[in-house]
């Protein structure tokens, strides 16, 4: 029962790394035109950015996502092959993994990444944090 709860767990971590990566930019496109300061606070943005050149590289070298593979044995490990249990399990799975061809994944990632680059130009992130004014 442990194994398929830290299988469920790495699995929720993933869909929110996935989240976070694609929200992101979008949101960084967005508040640059409307202004919100936090989408330009550089730890983020070289957060956003580390995420996704790390999942293109993946993507590039053919390596398997250490999320995945590291939910993959702990689902081997409580003797589970399938997701059929679980409706929060089976649609956050549904939704993560795509049967498609790896050339595919590499040509979006690639996209995604260089729109992410496009985003530090556009968007530029600030070094350090904006002081709010206590006055306004």
């Amino acid at each position: 029962m442990i194994f398929q709860f830290l299988a469920n767990a790495v699995l929720i971590v993933h869909v929110l790394f996935v989240a976070f990566v694609v929200a992101m930019l979008p949101c960084i496109f967005l508040g640059g035109a409307l202004d919100w300061r936090w989408v330009r606070f550089f730890w983020l943005r070289f957060l956003h950015l580390v995420c996704i050149g790390i999942v293109s590289a993946e993507a590039w070298g053919r390596i398997s996502c250490p999320l995945t593979t590291l939910e993959m044995w702990l689902r081997r490990q409580a003797n589970l092959a399938t997701y059929s249990g679980d409706f929060v399990e089976y649609w956050l799975h549904k939704a993560l993994y795509w049967e498609l061809p790896p050339w595919v994944f590499v040509a979006a990632y690639t996209l995604f990444l260089l729109l992410v680059i496009a985003a530090w130009i556009l968007v530029p992130p600030i070094k350090r944090n904006i002081q709010v004014d206590k006055n306004s």
